[in-house]
């Protein structure tokens, strides 16, 4: 049982490494001053407009070179000393946002400028998405990688409940100027930890072989194992049209409820959520695929439930398991693949996810923003909804006609047939 001390504990072993703890604690304090962010940035897009579908067009200015870029950059993670990429790469992010509070402070914030400085932080995101979560993998011992990973998730996620409210409170007083320049600071956080970190605890991994095929390795590791592919179509699916939360969400605190500051609380909430729904998801010290589509579910029927939810309250109750249900759909994917890959291959891994799911917010935030633009506030959180319960149904289909519905991972032949794969 979930609430078991056994589960207590397991869902916090990754905690007793000194490394994890320091990680884990400037991870979450810099993701605090990232939301606030990217909550200040979508409100700022807003008001210059009052589209929903420019506040779209930002996200896939942001997230365009993740689906560009993020096979290979995970190919290069593999290759490289991930600490001193994600070093590097962190520190990049820091540099953006301290000139995007220079820009908006200096009166220069229109349009063209902030998409193209989000084209910049969605480059250097590409490269420190698939580093930061292969160096999680380092902080730990092997049977606690899938903890990590959904102890990750959590930070990633949780620190939503903070970052948003910030942003929606402290816009007015501040000014967003302010806001962007005090998260390029909280970049600190997790810089301090990466360099003190002590190296000898780190777990060794095995780096990838320079020159061959690495992408398409990865690739054909998924398609030889059809549990992985089917989890992999249904992640990128949902991954497309369920997760446009700065869009939907901004819209429906305009439209529905009349006040563009419930937009953070919305998203407080959804982090809530979402921070329940990882450790949960730490707490199993397997991840099913049951785990998965049943969380699945849960965001599909939620997220309609919040869409038409009839007052205030009513949504911010609602939020709470839209995003229990997306975060542990979530940590859900990342655990699974880590299981079943092999080390010199989890930096690939996690780039495909996360190009399924980052990668596609290009695809997913403009229709999302015309939606909401010409459809209706509502519908444009729907819609993802309704394609969530259509792929996930489609995959417990699929996962109770293979192998009697049992999970089944990747052989251990089919991972030396990899091995050969990619010694050619």
């Amino acid at each position: 049982m979930s609430g078991s001390p056994t589960a207590r504990s397991q869902m916090f072993s990754s905690l007793r490494h000194r490394n994890a703890r320091l990680f884990f604690l400037g991870l979450l304090v810099s993701n605090v001053g990232t939301w606030m962010q990217m909550t200040a940035t979508s409100l700022v897009v807003y008001e210059l407009t009052g589209n929903a579908t420019d506040t779209g067009i930002n996200l896939f200015c942001q997230f365009l070179p993740m689906l560009l870029l993020g096979s290979w950059a995970g190919a290069v993670a593999d290759r490289r000393n991930k600490r001193r990429m994600a070093i590097l790469t962190q520190a990049l992010q820091a540099v953006q946002a301290l000139t995007l509070g220079v820009v908006y402070l200096a009166g220069w914030a229109n349009l063209p400028t902030i998409y193209l400085l989000s084209v910049v932080l969605g480059v250097v995101n590409a490269f420190d998405n698939p580093a930061r979560r292969g160096f999680v993998i380092e902080l730990v011992e092997p049977n606690e990688i899938s903890n990590a990973i959904s102890l990750n998730t959590a930070v990633m996620t949780g620190s939503r409940i903070v970052g948003p409210a910030l942003a929606a409170f402290l816009k007015g007083p501040l000014g967003a100027g302010w806001l962007f320049i005090a998260n390029g600071l909280s970049f600190v956080a997790i810089l301090w930890p990466l360099l003190a970190i002590d190296k000898s605890g780190l777990q060794p991994v095995v780096a990838a072989k320079r020159g061959g095929t690495p992408v398409r390795d990865a690739l054909r590791f998924i398609t030889r194992d059809r549990r992985l592919l089917v989890v992999f179509v249904v992640f990128t699916l949902v991954g497309t049209f369920a997760f446009n939360y700065s869009v939907s969400l901004l819209k429906i605190a305009d439209v529905r409820f009349g006040d563009r500051r419930m937009f953070g609380i919305l998203l407080a909430s959804t982090g809530v959520g979402s921070l329940i729904g990882s450790l949960l998801t730490a707490a199993r010290e397997t991840v099913s695929t049951r785990w998965f589509y049943g969380n699945g579910l849960l965001l599909g029927v939620s997220g309609l439930a919040l869409a038409w939810a009839p007052n205030t309250w009513a949504a911010i109750l609602i939020s709470i398991p839209v995003g229990m249900g997306g975060a542990a759909f979530i940590a859900g994917q990342n655990a699974i693949v880590q299981q079943d890959s092999p080390p010199d291959m989890r930096g690939r891994l996690l780039a495909l996810g996360a190009v399924a799911f980052l990668g596609s917010t290009p695809i997913g935030s403009p229709i999302t923003g015309w939606i909401a633009d010409h459809v209706g506030a509502s519908w444009s959180l729907a819609y993802g909804s309704v394609i969530t319960l259509t792929a996930v149904s489609v995959g417990i289909v699929v996962r109770l006609r293979s192998h009697g519905g049992g999970d089944v991972p990747a052989h251990e032949h089919e991972l030396a047939a990899m091995q050969v794969d990619r010694g050619h």
